[in-house]
């Protein structure tokens, strides 16, 4: 698959099902490539009847690095937000958000249902709220407001996505992103090992990029509490979090369903801050439902 130019950027991305059909785009994480989408998600999607399209994100997976960029230090990078002090990062959620509606005026194609996932699901918000005009529906995924007020993030979960790597041999790596795993996913549906042990193999020999990983996150704490910013929101707005989730609180989804006028929740016992192969199908009939009604609720030729 191929990479394309977006906001003035190489995104690479990759679609699946009928180019004729409506699109789906699909948002990743924090430091997460767009194979953390499962493939078994995507076709579950394009069952359905979707074009569907994922990609990495900038600095991350195959997409164009920020190389000569450094982020702020966490820790003083969220004292002075908290003191109300700018602090100067590489980029923000708002460049990320351009970059995804960039992608789809690259591809041609007018509007979309955006899913995003934590990070992307903050991604997909503010496309919500700056580029409406090219969103059908939006769906937010295991994501947040970015009220500083909501539940934190267990220090395990924390701990476990923020490491560092003592070295860059690949079973380390691998043990890393196990760790990640066992740390943030579902409570109520363990993966397989071996087959949670190939995925991270298959992710690692794609690509890894720790420095986009604290360069990301320096424009998730920049963009700070989006409350506000949510409640101009008028695209129809589908919040789907689980009930368990260490990472992201599951009052950040219920907060997050607030703010979002007309917005739905659907929350999910067990769940965690993963896509367990045992909630796909589910997943997937609520993300198409949600499209297929708002799809019902657009005006004709628009």
């Amino acid at each position: 698959m191929p990479h394309i130019g977006a906001n003035g950027l190489r995104l690479f991305y990759e679609e699946h099902g009928n180019p004729e059909h409506e699109t789906i785009l699909l948002v990743m994480g924090l430091g997460a490539q767009m194979t953390l989408w499962p493939d078994e998600f995507v076709e579950a999607l394009v069952k359905k009847g979707y074009r569907v399209i994922r990609f990495d994100n900038r600095d991350i997976g195959l997409s164009d690095k920020m190389e000569e960029a450094r982020a702020p230090g966490i820790v003083w990078q969220t004292i002075r937000k908290r003191l109300g002090w700018p602090a100067k990062v590489p980029y923000t959620l708002e460049d990320m958000a351009d970059d995804a509606a960039g992608l789809l005026e690259a591809l041609d194609i007018r509007r979309a249902h955006v899913v995003g996932a934590s990070m992307g699901g903050m991604i997909a918000q503010l496309m919500a709220v700056h580029h409406g005009n090219k969103l059908l529906s939006m769906t937010s995924i295991m994501s947040s407001t970015g009220n500083p007020k909501l539940p934190q993030a267990e220090k395990s979960a924390i701990d476990a996505l923020i490491a560092p790597l003592a070295s860059m041999e690949e079973d380390v790596l691998v043990e890393h992103g196990l760790n990640i795993g066992r740390n943030i996913g579902s409570p109520g549906y363990p993966p397989d090992p071996d087959h949670a042990r190939a995925r991270v193999l298959k992710n690692v020999r794609r690509s890894v990029y720790p420095p986009g990983l604290p360069r990301q996150l320096a424009a998730i704490i920049d963009d700070g509490d989006r409350r506000k910013r949510l409640s101009r929101i008028t695209t129809p707005t589908l919040v789907l979090h689980g009930e368990d989730d260490p990472l992201v609180k599951l009052e950040a989804g219920q907060e997050t369903a607030r703010c979002i006028p007309g917005a739905k929740l659907v929350t999910i016992p067990g769940w965690g801050h993963d896509l367990p192969q045992e909630l796909v199908g589910r997943l997937a009939d609520e993300i198409a439902l949600h499209a297929k009604a708002a799809r019902a609720a657009t005006p004709l030729g628009t």
